[in-house]
């Protein structure tokens, strides 16, 4: 069993690598004046039960949702989004009002709204074929009947001029570095399992340094609580490198999980 998880991981490491040396920077082409990305990962058994929960409209890939041998393949992307832009910031706008509107936030970017119950209503993102391929494997809502990949371009997106693939490539080898990692492995050994938040916090530690632990905010839901959704504060400059203890930026809000908490494991 030890030799087939090592033989697993390392496939993982080497497709990462690959993943990595073939992925185009990330560059805005206006508005970049901002200091750090949130890239918000979700821990997907736990979204699908929270939307279980609440009697929310499930979406398919909740529907259809099954076991993996891999149990990091429940770390998901839900986004990527560049923090609040100095440029806007000095048009009156602040942070909180950004992340609500982003690229549709006024008086500028001033772009068109994209809402999250008409995702498919946002504009065709323009990502290649072959790169649409890679991030349905890491985002569930992608495509089909969700299209929440049109939602987050066109919301954290397309008001940076960024070129589609190197965006959304950005966070399928972000998401691969963060399952292949300690942490990932973590992850996957406490499937459906509950875990203290000390746990979690060292898990991240060993793989990238304290600076890791101070810079996620983890959301959970239920009682007793379960994971949703981490989200993870980055430093723009070294958004292109592979993450480091460097990467990281601390933010203020731990989030809404406390003491304990448990890794959601398939079904309702």
């Amino acid at each position: 069993m030890k030799s087939t998880w090592r033989n697993a991981l390392l496939l993982t490491t080497t497709l990462t690598t690959s993943l990595f040396a073939q992925a185009d920077p990330l560059q805005p082409t206006q508005y970049g004046d901002f200091d750090t990305y949130v890239l918000a990962l979700s821990w997907q058994t736990g979204f699908c039960q929270n939307m279980h929960e609440r009697n929310r409209h499930e979406p398919d890939e909740c529907k259809t949702q099954h076991e993996e041998a891999d149990k990091r393949a429940f770390l998901t992307v839900h986004g990527l989004w560049a923090g609040l832009p100095k440029s806007v910031a000095s048009r009156g706008v602040d942070a909180r009002r950004w992340m609500r509107y982003g690229c549709a936030t006024r008086p500028v970017p001033n772009m068109p709204e994209a809402r999250g119950s008409k995702k498919c209503s946002a504009p065709e993102t323009g990502m290649s074929v072959e790169m649409a391929s890679k991030l349905s494997g890491v985002m569930p809502g992608a495509g089909g009947q969700s299209c929440l990949e049109r939602y987050e371009y066109a919301k954290h997106g397309a008001c940076f001029g960024f070129d589609p693939n190197a965006y959304f490539g950005t966070m399928v080898r972000l998401n691969d570095e963060f399952k292949q990692s300690k942490f990932g492995e973590f992850l996957a050994q406490n499937y459906g399992k509950v875990v203290t938040r000390q746990a979690f916090n060292k898990a991240l530690e060993n793989s990238w340094g304290s600076d890791a632990v101070k810079a996620v905010k983890l959301t959970c839901n239920g009682n007793p609580a379960y994971l949703t959704e981490m989200q993870i504060s980055l430093n723009a400059k070294n958004m292109n490198d592979p993450l480091d203890k460097h990467s990281f930026s601390q933010q203020k809000n731990p989030g809404s999980c406390a003491k304990q908490f448990r890794l959601d494991a398939v079904g309702y």
